[in-house]
């Protein structure tokens, strides 16, 4: 295994455990932000799922340019 290999995955398990960890808490501030508005609360369940596909695409433009 080459070093950009070990780095490469290790990113993408930080990344994981971090959008893991993020989806662990998600019910309870979307229920959360659903009783102020059900509007408010859907939008932030959409950008929680989002943002694990962001933050892969982000990092592919980012090693794409090095």
């Amino acid at each position: 295994m080459k070093a950009d290999d070990k780095s490469n995955a290790l990113a993408a398990a930080l990344i994981l455990l971090g959008v893991g960890a993020l989806f662990w808490v998600m019910p309870k501030i979307v229920l959360a932000l659903g009783a102020i508005s059900p509007w408010l609360g859907a939008l932030a369940a959409l950008l929680f799922i989002l943002s694990f596909f962001i933050i892969f695409w982000l990092r592919g433009r980012y090693l794409g340019r090095k």
